[in-house]
């Protein structure tokens, strides 16, 4: 598995559940696209899981961006429930953090200081659950929480009830208004798993307002050479860290069922320039001596030789 893989059965959850979208003012007056835009979404659903007990093949080969949003959506509706379960209790329920180092952003203050947020219009891209966007609200903040996923934002609706507003659609075509976030932010959502990064870069900076800031975090592109393991097989330098052929996960069929796309470093920065943004820091959070958890192919081992997060700060002028 790639890094951000998290493969596991569906758990059992409850029946009916409320979906709540986000405040008519933020959203556009055009009508929602077919590939992948905000989708109207009952008040109350029957919830069916079917658990998928195949094993999908991996490989390397493209992946267009119609095929990468059906896959990686699909993947994430199948394996929201195991990921909430493995690792909610590290992300918490109101805890903003920007990767598996654990950096917070109560340390971090990468948005800024927490008492300027206060009133602040933010954007989730990737949300999850939205704990990133439940700490904003506890500060102040009034956040709007993006995923692709329907079953990550029904996690969302399990924590807190919909206190947080939710939108799902894709990054890559955001149903809001120019100008109407004064942040964004999106701790590993989205961008490592898009064919057209520059697209998702363009959109946000469309939405938010002049002098907005951006801040993302994406698996640190040195990783890519590297095997996804968190022992000492993950050490050694295993494939190119040039080649951008993307990893994908598919069926009997070859049909996607996981996708996730390289971007070497320069890309990345290049990326963040060509999508309207000024490039205000890199960062790349060490180890703290803390955190000994293993989390995909993270882990104490890997994370104090290799960098495993890079967190990039950008600003639209």
């Amino acid at each position: 598995m790639r890094e951000g893989a998290h493969p596991g059965r569906n758990a059992a959850y409850p029946a009916q559940i409320q979906f709540h979208e986000a405040t008519p003012a933020a959203a556009r007056s055009a009508a929602s696209p077919p590939d992948g835009g905000a989708r109207s979404v009952p008040t109350r659903e029957q919830i069916i899981q079917e658990p998928d007990t195949s094993e999908p093949e991996a490989t390397r080969r493209d992946s267009d961006v119609t095929e990468s949003v059906r896959a990686n959506r699909g993947w994430w509706d199948r394996n929201a429930d195991e990921y909430q379960i493995e690792h909610g209790t590290f992300l918490g329920d109101d805890r903003f953090v920007w990767g598996p180092e654990g950096l917070d952003e109560v340390e971090a203050e990468l948005l800024g200081p927490a008492e300027a947020l206060k009133g602040k219009d933010v954007l989730e891209i990737g949300a999850g659950a939205a704990q990133c966007s439940r700490w904003l609200a506890g500060q102040g903040a009034r956040p709007v929480a993006l995923d692709l996923s329907h079953r990550q934002l029904q996690h969302a609706l399990r924590i807190d009830g919909g206190r947080v507003p939710l939108v799902e659609a894709d990054a890559g075509v955001l149903p809001f208004a120019d100008g109407s976030f004064d942040l964004a932010c999106s701790a590993y959502g989205a961008l490592p798993f898009v064919a057209e990064p520059v697209r998702v870069l363009r959109e946000v900076r469309r939405v938010l307002r002049p002098g907005g800031r951006f801040v993302f975090s994406v698996t640190h592109p040195i990783r890519w050479a590297f095997p996804d393991e968190p022992g000492p097989e993950g050490l050694s330098v295993a494939a190119s860290y040039f080649d951008r052929t993307p990893y994908v996960e598919q069926d009997d069929s070859g049909r996607a069922v996981y996708v996730e796309h390289h971007r070497t470093l320069g890309d990345r920065v290049r990326d963040v320039v060509a999508g309207g943004f000024r490039l205000v820091d890199l960062v790349e959070p060490e180890w703290p001596a803390w955190n000994t958890q293993e989390w995909g192919g993270w882990s104490p081992l890997r994370g104090n030789l290799i960098p495993g997060t890079a967190i990039f700060v950008c600003e639209r002028d």
